[in-house]
């Protein structure tokens, strides 16, 4: 399992490198197809930045921890992180629906990954509790 947190924690990291990218260009990003799916308004608006930093950023860090974390099969860790990185992702995707009205491909491809992140951590993490919960039958 932790093979596959960190495979998807490498596609987020790429994805949220790319909305990084797109912040900081002043080039027409080439996922800006329509007025309904274009990057450079989402990444370059007031929303694509937290407390300062850019969101992409945070999610580069964040799936750096996950992977890392993953790594050295921290579930316990990963399942909660997993989890408030899928709620911000959320709460993103409403603004993105919602206020900005455009979407990105690149967080919503990231959205789709801390979702399958966070299913796949917990399941492990519940596992690993499982395990250690039943008495070993000698």
């Amino acid at each position: 399992m932790r093979y596959v947190l960190i495979l998807l924690a490498a596609i987020g990291i790429y994805l949220s490198a790319k909305a990084l990218q797109i912040h900081y260009s002043h080039d027409i990003p080439p996922c800006s197809i329509n007025d309904v799916w274009d990057c450079g308004t989402v990444n370059r608006g007031k929303y694509a930045v937290f407390a300062g930093v850019p969101v992409a950023l945070i999610g580069i860090v964040g799936y750096l921890l996950l992977a890392a974390f993953s790594a050295v099969r921290a579930y316990k860790i990963v399942a909660p992180a997993a989890l408030a990185g899928l709620g911000f992702s959320l709460y993103l995707a409403y603004l993105e629906k919602y206020v900005i009205e455009a979407w990105c491909i690149y967080c919503v491809g990231s959205l789709a990954v801390i979702s399958l992140m966070t299913v796949l951590s917990w399941t492990a993490f519940l596992r690993g509790r499982r395990r250690v919960a039943s008495p070993v039958k000698s």
